[in-house]
């Protein structure tokens, strides 16, 4: 250890207080963080990359400093599913510490674990409060049936009005509307649902029938006048 002059020539005034640092919520205890290994906890972060062209939601699941379950979710670049298949296998197995100093091949993914290593450093998951935390494997729910991410795809123009293309519910394939043309209902396909049928053989049109559902009103006794096709017209 180098000195500066200056340094060197001053006296010795001690020390006083020295409390640690501020206990933080983790899994049901008050934890005094000093080291990596001291953390735990689930939670979720937004991250985006520098030109904004897409957005990740990353959940992690972290055990005594160690990554041991992360969920990566992309949207809006072709090339961030690529990453985030990278990110996949990278994060699980690296303390929260090598994470942050990852290269995660996505900006938008590496601002997520940015996000993500503050909220956990301070106390501020998900399972704070949880004694215990939550089992690996818990990330998973934040997914809906068939592991498909909950997405919402919405578009409208001034001239046409709204158009429903994907909500939680899935892929929409009608749009009901009343006698004002607005809307009041849509049909969906439950995109995981159907594929799941799919693969235990099910027959195509079968399995559609089986996975298609109906939200608000969708009936001419409930006063719809007409449906649409909101990819088509």
């Amino acid at each position: 250890m180098i000195y500066s002059h200056e340094v060197e020539h001053m006296c010795c005034v001690a020390k006083g207080p020295n409390h640690g640092p501020s206990p933080i919520p983790e899994e049901g205890k008050w934890v005094k963080v000093k080291e990596i290994k001291d953390i735990s906890g689930l939670t979720h972060g937004i991250g985006w990359c520098a030109p904004q062209q897409g957005a990740c939601k990353l959940t992690l699941n972290v055990k005594n400093g160690i990554i041991e379950e992360a969920l990566i979710e992309t949207i809006g670049c072709s090339g961030m599913t690529h990453s985030a298949a990278m990110a996949s296998e990278i994060l699980p197995g690296k303390t929260l510490l090598e994470a942050l100093n990852t290269d995660l091949v996505c900006d938008a993914i590496n601002t997520a674990m940015r996000e993500l290593f503050l909220q956990i450093a301070y106390g501020r998951t998900q399972s704070a409060f949880s004694e215990g935390g939550l089992m690996i494997g818990a990330g998973l729910e934040d997914l809906g049936k068939g592991l498909i991410s909950q997405t919402g795809t919405l578009y409208g123009t001034k001239v046409k009005g709204p158009r429903y293309l994907q909500l939680t519910e899935g892929y929409i394939t009608k749009m009901f509307l009343d006698k004002n043309d607005e809307v009041c209902g849509y049909e969906f396909v439950h995109m995981g649902r159907l594929m799941d049928e799919l693969k235990k053989g099910t027959p195509t049109a079968d399995a559609l029938k089986k996975v298609t559902g109906t939200y608000g009103r969708t009936k001419a006794e409930e006063g719809v006048v007409k449906s649409i096709d909101p990819r088509k017209e």
